[in-house]
This record gives C-alpha cells, structure tokens and sequence, in this order.
C-alpha cells in the first residue's frame, strides 16, 4: 500500500532513528514518528511520503509502550532539545548502546562489537554547562529566548530548561528583564536586521564561576552598564561578561571577535583534579560528571607508563590531555582555534605541567608537520567533530605505526566509518565504551580503543 499525505495509519513503533523518532511500519514502508516510543501501538497522521518511507506526526497512542513515563517538560513536545523525556532513563540508556553496537555492525563491517555497558549518567537534569540561546520576537514583539523547535528556526521559548543549572534561569530572566528596559533590537535571520542575537552562558561546576557573553550583530549593546548590573545581582558567581560579534549572514553562531565589559577573559573550572581556563571559543564538555568518567576510560584505553609519547589531535582547551600528561614521557596536542592552543599553553602552567606543547593547526596539517619532524607518537588520542577524521588524517596517524589510538566520538555513524578505515590499515577495534554525555538527547558519546594488529 502506497501511503499519502494526510492518511491517517495504525502502527507499531520498533525501533528508533537516530533523531529520536521512532520508527514503525505500515506494509513495506518505514514510517518515521516523534515523540513515540519503541512498543507503542499508535495512530500517525502522514505528513511527508518518499519512496519507501514516510513522516508521520502522533495522533493517538493506543497501546503505551513499557518504558512510557509522564514527560516532566512543558514544552517537550514543540522543542528540538531533549527527545526521549517521554521514556524511561534505562530504556534511553538502552537504545543508545544499541545504536552505537547497530553503526559498528552495519557502517562498520564489525560483525560482533566488542562494547562495554554504557556509563549512564547519575541524572538527567542540570548537567548542562554551556547553552548558547537564540534570540527572536514573538507575534507580539516579545523577547523569546530558549530553543529551536526539531528541523526549524523557529524558537521555542523555555523559561527554566531541566538540562541546565539554576544560574542559567536566573542570568536568562535578568536579560530579559533589562531587554523590556534598555535592550536594542533583535535580530531578524531574515532580514539581517536587529542587533540582540544569542545569549551564551557557561558555568564552572567545581569553581561555580558563571561567564554571560551577549552575540551582536554590530560592535556592542546600548545600556551595557545597566545589563552588567543586572546580572551582577541576579549572578554572585558572575566571573565573566563579554560581547561577541557576529555581522555575518549565516548560521554559525560565534563571530570570531569577543570583548570583555566585565571580569575575566576566560572561565575557570576544575576536572580530574586539573584546574582550566576556557575561553568563550574554546570546546569544553558540557556534562562534567560524565567528562571525568570519559575521561578516565580514555586513559584507561590509552594504558599509559609513563614511557611515552602522547600525541591529542583535536585537543581544544587540552583537557583530555593535561588529564594524562602525569602518565606519559611527553604530551604534544593539536588544536586549529588560536584561543583554544592559548588556554591550553595557559592551562599547562597552571598546571605545573611541564612535559607538554600546543601547536595551532589543522589536525591533518599538523598530523603531517609531526611526522616530517620524525616524531612518532607511541599514543594517539582522536577526539574529531561530529563529521569524524578525514581519509588523508586516518592515513596519516597510521602512518606513524602508534602501538594505541583512542578515539573518542560523538557520532556513532562517522565513528564506524573511520573504524572501518582504520581496520583496513591494521588497526582493528579491541574494545568500546559508550559514554550518555548528553541525557534525554538524541546524542551519545563513544571512547575506543584501536591497536596495532601485530602488536595484540
């Protein structure tokens, strides 16, 4: 039966996409559903048909799944954040094992995984320490401030998100306050007019510093006296306040150009006992419970003597290697963002580590620098962006014949992709470990470890 748009269907949910929708079928076609459920029986209204498959939107639920529990959030069902606030937190933990051990498998070509139990996190809320929040106007001219709602730009406010800290909510109403009072005007993506484009907070969770940054499309903000004494009084914890400016006409949500009215340049945090400065630009993990226990597998995989030579591509603030540094003769990490090498070289005095240096480059450029140099790293650490490791790098750091490499992913799709690159130059998985960094999201994290074929 060929479906239509606007038909209404009765189907089964088994299974889940990688979005979060789950996933059923009505005769041979696939039929894609959010907000439903693995064991749902439910009535979908078609909205979209292609060839095999079809979107549909959840009409009526039966039969509720096992796992079904009451959503705890106002707005999940329009917002694009969380999507599995509507089942259990074991059942989340379960599907995303699953979809790591289904992407090694299918992608991959690894006929049976050799994954560790997922390391679910203590709770699903306030673990968030970074949100970057789109501004816009409502149909009344009202600020709206929160999140996009799935596969738009439209945004869907949210007052008092669960993923993040009470700080967030107090620095959110404080900008909003003085928005009503003093604030310029919002920007607009379809005109390219207005100022006011993003709200970026950051928290340290050991050190409790909370650093505001405001995105313009210009060079500043009126009244920027009266916003640092708002939020200074909403904020005890207030360690940073900075404008960023962004006039271009994209997506891309930081200008490169930051100033600081207030406070520091950079926030301070501690993890796996290390003190850090992390500047606005600079990659930190947002779930820092959860970054301390990946973390600790990492060096677990990376099976360090103190003998060698640890090379950390894609190594940002240098988090993931100052963690190890302790453990190894010499830590060399890569970084292509100028801000991130300069808090990592920061953060290795900090430190008092001395066994460590930072070069600012593309991972494969510095890849290819290093080996013309003669090193050869006795450790790899791979931590990419979601769209993995190029060919020409996956080549190149196999090249340089590392006796390990782990691979820490945040994409299980890119992650058997490189795998399978990896295992046709002898590098072949010995074992993974999924990390939920990101509860009541779609996203999981992945730690691996790769060996040398004639060094098992």
């Amino acid at each position: 039966m060929e479906l239509q748009k606007n038909q209404i269907v009765e189907l089964s949910v088994t299974g889940m996409t990688a979005e979060g929708a789950g996933v059923g079928r009505v005769g041979a076609e696939a039929v894609f559903v959010p907000l439903s459920a693995p064991g749902d029986r439910i009535r979908a209204k078609i909205l979209k048909t292609a060839k095999n498959y079809a979107f549909g939107k959840l009409i009526e639920i039966l039969s509720p799944a096992p796992s079904r529990v009451e959503t705890d959030c106002p707005v999940f069902a329009q917002c694009g954040g969380c999507c599995f606030r509507h089942i259990s937190y074991e059942e989340e933990c379960r599907l995303k094992e699953d979809r790591v051990r289904e992407a090694l498998s299918r992608i991959g070509g690894i006929a049976d995984p050799p994954l560790e139990p997922i390391l679910a996190a203590p709770s699903r809320d306030g673990y968030r320490n970074k949100a970057l929040l789109p501004l816009g106007l409502d149909r009344e001219g009202n600020l709206q401030m929160g999140f996009y709602a799935r596969n738009s730009h439209r945004i869907v406010s949210c007052n008092a998100c669960r993923l993040q800290p009470k700080e967030f909510t107090a620095a959110m109403e404080a900008f909003r306050q003085w928005a009503k009072t003093y604030g310029d005007p919002v920007y607009d993506e379809s005109t390219h007019k207005g100022k006011m484009r993003r709200l970026y907070l950051r928290k340290g969770e050991e050190t409790g510093e909370v650093s505001v940054c405001v995105v313009v499309n210009g060079n500043g903000l009126h009244h920027e006296a009266e916003l640092l004494h708002a939020l200074r009084e909403a904020l005890p914890g207030l360690s940073g306040f900075q404008i960023n400016t962004q006039r271009e006409r994209t997506n891309v949500a930081l200008g490169k150009e930051f100033r600081t009215v207030f406070g520091k340049d950079a926030l301070e945090d501690r993890l796996c006992g290390l003190t850090f400065s992390i500047s606005p630009a600079s990659f930190y993990q947002v779930n820092h419970h959860q970054a301390q226990r990946l973390y600790k597998k990492a060096a677990e995989y990376a099976g360090l003597t103190g003998k060698e030579t640890l090379l950390d591509l894609y190594c940002g603030a240098g988090t993931i290697g100052l963690s190890m540094a302790h453990f190894a003769r010499e830590l060399i990490g890569v970084e292509i963002v100028p801000e991130a090498v300069e808090n990592a070289k920061e953060n290795a005095g900090k430190n008092h580590i001395q066994n460590a240096r930072f070069l600012c480059a593309d991972a494969e450029e510095a890849a290819a620098v290093l080996k013309r140099e003669g090193l050869s790293p006795d450790v790899v650490i791979l931590d990419p962006p979601r769209k993995g490791c190029t060919p020409e790098l996956i080549r190149t750091v196999s090249s340089y014949s590392p006796e390990r490499i782990v691979y820490v992913s945040c994409d299980p799709a890119t992650l058997a992709r490189d795998l399978k690159q990896f295992q046709e130059l002898h590098y072949p998985l010995i074992k993974a470990c999924p990390v939920d960094m990101f509860p009541a999201t779609a996203h999981v994290e992945c730690v691996c470890l790769l060996c040398k074929q004639n060094a098992i």
